[in-house]
């Protein structure tokens, strides 16, 4: 039976990756971006219109004013739709929901395993704390290329414009500069990676603790009085 010293540790540790879970979750279910294009009819020289498009990892929406109709609402499912504007954006967008996919999996894993620890006494392997280690950091290193990834692409590539492109159809229009803004659900996966780094400090701590607890039993004599240890 583990102490409970490790038993609060580890069930600590599955506690704050659990709430990470939730965190990344809603995340992945809401908007991450707010792209804003300005827009003209291609006969005319000034901007008046505008296409936003509020871009989730499964579903967006575009909201075109002026661009050439005024008050156009669509909603269309993002995988399928950049599909159709090259390969380039589809390839980066898959690889953020694949990597934080897999990062959901790693913290799945790791609350396994902090709860197999703090009910019994494994060895040092990969179902010991090196389990917890592993998989955590594995979580926030790949949520953290995940964002860097969608905040390059959606930024760098033609992606936005593409898709005003495609919901204007065959009308002739101008489309101008384009802003981004992150929505909550990229900004949400930032609290995840500090949760997992912070499942990572807590089965830390307890190593310390063990660490430091060892080290006094195995020299209890260091303290002794000098009397005792002439005997």
């Amino acid at each position: 039976m583990p102490s409970t010293t490790k038993i609060i540790h580890f069930l600590s540790s599955a506690l704050v990756t659990a709430v990470s879970v939730g965190l990344l979750g809603f995340a992945m279910s809401t908007q991450w971006a707010r792209i804003n294009i300005r827009c003209a009819m291609a006969e005319s020289s000034s901007f008046n219109g505008s296409a936003e498009i509020f871009l989730g990892l499964f579903d967006g929406i575009i909201i075109r004013s002026s661009c050439p109709s005024f008050g156009t609402e669509d909603e269309f499912k993002v995988i399928s739709t950049i599909k159709n504007t090259g390969t380039t954006p589809l390839a980066l967008h898959v690889l953020v929901v694949c990597l934080l996919a897999l990062s959901l999996l790693f913290s799945a894993v790791s609350i396994l395993v902090s709860l197999y620890n703090s009910v019994s006494n494994p060895y040092e392997t990969y179902m010991g704390p090196v389990g917890v280690y592993t998989c955590s950091s594995l979580s926030a290193c790949l949520s953290l290329v995940a964002l860097i990834i969608f905040v390059v692409y959606v930024n760098v590539t033609n992606m936005a414009k593409d898709l005003v492109t495609i919901f204007v159809g065959a009308l002739p229009v101008d489309l101008g500069e384009q802003s981004a803004e992150m929505r909550v659900g990229y900004y949400l996966v930032i609290p995840y990676i500090v949760f997992s780094l912070g499942a990572v400090a807590l089965i830390y701590m307890y190593q310390h603790v063990a660490y430091e607890h060892k080290r006094q039993q195995e020299r209890p004599t260091e303290d002794a009085p000098k009397e005792i240890m002439m005997y």
